[in-house]
């Protein structure tokens, strides 16, 4: 990792900056895809020039715009930031990116021969991608509370509405129109139980998130653990279960084995892809036991490999809780 020069006026305007090498070749989009709920979230922008994330460090508010560049070994990532946060978000930028994701013992030939060849394609096609890192529990652990047990276009719906309501405008005079840095624990403690009604999250989601932030700080701590013991310190809190802590994990500590039991899609979609059958959480975590240690990494790449299950069968509900 070296210090960036400034290769734009948005680079020359930063409070801090710095370019970062991979090593390999790296894919900037489908490494950052699993951070972003959907194309409407408001603290993440996908436009040509780069990625434009806001979030909360504890040297404060941050605005982080994130380019590619370089082809093979000669990839890297220019990274700049704007506002108080900026010196702690350019200091975890190689942490977010995925450098510590190290899928050597994947690639091993020996490992490499058991994997089904839906697996080895998708991963020929995607040497590139690397499983991201936050380290930001709080900000991972909110919206994936407020997707559970419900359909993701009414949880991305309600995240939406908290986030432009509660949350606050991003560092820097160059940040893109309606990004947004998403409240901090306080303020998503302050919201009152009538605005929670008017985002759609239904009085246990909003609980859980209550109960969850009541300890924010011993979460956020949680980030620097390993993934294994955070996802069970997370499951101690009452209304988190491995669903939920296997989301944030996934995004926090870029965990390359852990699996979103409880899923409603997940279990019949690995099913379909490794065996051509539907089958339940039980099943696919016995489709998947070959590979322990490596499970998220498989489960990406099947995502990778565009393999679609059938479509038919019912669908989950939208439920509106707003008029009730």
């Amino acid at each position: 990792m070296t210090i960036a020069e400034a290769p734009a006026p948005v680079a020359a305007a930063a409070d801090a900056s710095i370019r970062w090498h991979p090593g390999a070749a790296y894919r900037l989009d489908q490494t950052l895809f699993p951070l972003q709920r959907g194309n409407g979230d408001p603290s993440f922008a996908a436009h040509p020039g780069g990625f434009w994330l806001a979030f909360t460090t504890p040297g404060g508010p941050v605005t982080l715009r994130l380019s590619a560049g370089g082809l093979g070994v000669e990839s890297f990532v220019d990274a700049q930031a704007w506002g108080p946060g900026s010196a702690d978000a350019v200091a975890g930028v190689p942490r977010l990116l995925g450098a510590a994701d190290d899928w050597s013992a994947f690639d091993e030939p020996a490992f490499h021969s058991t994997l089904p060849r839906l697996v080895t394609e998708a991963r020929r096609r995607n040497l590139a991608v690397r499983l991201p890192s936050t380290g930001r529990v709080v900000d991972s652990l909110v919206p994936t509370i407020l997707e559970q047990k419900v359909t993701t276009l009414e949880a991305r719906r309600g995240y939406r509405y908290l986030m432009y309501r509660y949350g606050t405008k991003p560092p820097g005079r160059i940040a893109p129109q309606g990004l947004v840095v998403p409240p901090t624990a306080r303020e998503w403690l302050a919201i009152p139980s009538w605005e929670w009604h008017k985002a759609g999250v239904g009085p246990q989601r909003s609980a859980t998130v209550m109960r969850a932030l009541q300890s924010a700080v011993a979460l956020e701590r949680l980030g620097a653990l390993g993934a294994a013991e955070a996802s069970a310190k997370l499951q101690t809190i009452p209304g988190i279960g491995i669903w939920t802590a296997s989301e944030v994990v996934q995004r926090t500590h870029g965990c390359p084995d852990s699996i979103s039991v409880g899923d409603y899609h997940l279990a019949s979609y690995v099913g379909y892809a490794l065996t051509g059958r539907k089958t339940d959480d039980a099943g696919m975590l016995e489709l998947l036991e070959p590979w322990r240690g490596h499970r998220q990494r498989l489960v990406r790449m099947l995502y990778l490999s565009g393999f679609r299950k059938p479509t038919f069968g019912p669908r989950m509900t939208v439920q509106d809780h707003r008029s009730h």
